[in-house]
């Protein structure tokens, strides 16, 4: 996800803090400073900061359930609203993604029993007080963590409770169906949030706006994959393409850019290895900040994503989450094509209009 930092990584899976849950960290931290001073900015921050850690802990619950269904996450990202954990794939059978969703409420659950026990006794009044530093530091801490499970289970994407709304749906209708309803429902939800915002509470007026968004997203992106069920990444591969060679200069790729109206161009090395992708952008940076006879290949984004041609191309959606053009490549290595989403957006169309339809037939 962009405008995301990496903290760290445990067993492959990276850690990453978007900016604008540290934007809310310096925002509670400013605000407990103005009205307690510097002693309660530090304990509003240390209390965010073990928030943050019980997420992460949410999150690492739905990732090593997910694995025992051969799912892997790369990464998990977090949000002011919570952490988003991205797996390689969803799950199409509705049992393993309701245990995957359930399981970082459940982890929340567990902190939270886990604090009570260690402090004595439970205070549901504490629910009230999370902000109030008087209330001990470890009952607002397991407070806090029941208030993760009950709002990370609102009935909305791309809360838990989403998936498990769409989960107990697809038991009984399409995964389609299922979460169409189900993105309505979050849909809903979110306008009775933003309205509630509009009464002086502008962050509620923000998470409206993502929760509307996620869900919208989510949709499209179930719809996308059962319009491309069936189909192979060769079906929505882009063979007419201009490459730019690894040992290029800058004038080269200029005039490659000039003789075609692609956004992105793959770069290829000795047997047409793969070497990584230049955008529009990056050659016109390129041209602005170097000779033209300077080499092109500093400017090579060498971690550009790549997929083999008889992958599935519905499994293969989440790699164009996060990279505008995925590299086609055979076992040794070697440019096959381009798949885009420009590219992907029209195989779905295509589908969508005529499910009869064989893609690379005659």
């Amino acid at each position: 996800m962009r405008w995301s930092l990496t903290l760290g990584s445990f067993k492959g899976t990276a850690v990453r803090i978007h900016v604008t849950f540290l934007l809310l960290l310096a925002w509670i931290g400013f605000s407990a400073y103005r009205s307690g001073g510097p002693i309660a900015a530090r304990d509003s921050v240390l209390f965010i900061t073990l928030i943050f850690t019980c997420v992460v802990l949410h999150e690492f619950g739905h990732i090593l359930t997910a694995r025992r269904f051969g799912i892997v996450s790369k990464e998990i990202t977090l949000l002011p609203i919570g952490g988003v954990a991205s797996l390689d794939h969803m799950p199409e059978n509705p049992y393993e993604e309701l245990l995957i969703a359930l399981a970082g409420p459940a982890v929340n659950i567990v902190i939270a029993a886990a604090l009570f026990l260690a402090i004595g006794a439970i205070e549901p009044g504490a629910l009230a007080q999370l902000d109030d530093p008087h209330v001990n530091l470890f009952t607002r801490l397991a407070a806090a963590n029941v208030f993760l499970a009950l709002f990370n289970m609102i009935p909305a994407f791309p809360m838990d409770g989403g998936r498990v709304l769409r989960a107990v749906l697809a038991m009984r209708l399409s995964r389609q169906r299922a979460t169409r309803i189900a993105a309505l429902i979050g849909q809903g939800f979110a306008f009775v949030l933003g309205f509630l915002g509009l009464f002086g509470n502008p962050l509620l007026v923000f998470i409206a706006i993502f929760v509307y968004m996620a869900a919208a997203g989510e949709a499209q992106m179930t719809a996308a994959s059962e319009a491309t069920r069936g189909l192979k990444v060769e079906d929505a591969m882009e063979t007419r393409i201009a490459a730019i060679d690894w040992g290029a200069d800058i004038g080269a790729a200029v005039e490659t850019l000039l003789a075609t109206a692609q956004e992105e161009f793959p770069v290829v090395g000795a047997n047409k290895r793969f070497m990584g992708l230049l955008s529009r952008a990056d050659i016109i940076e390129a041209l602005q900040t170097q000779d033209r006879r300077a080499p092109v290949a500093p400017f090579v984004r060498k971690e550009a994503p790549t997929i083999e041609a008889g992958a599935s191309l519905d499994k293969s959606l989440d790699k164009l989450a996060f990279a505008p053009a995925v590299g086609v490549v055979d076992g040794a290595g070697a440019l096959l094509g381009l798949v885009t989403r420009q590219g992907v957006a029209e195989v779905i169309l295509i589908a969508s209009s005529r499910p009869d339809w064989s893609f690379g037939k005659g």
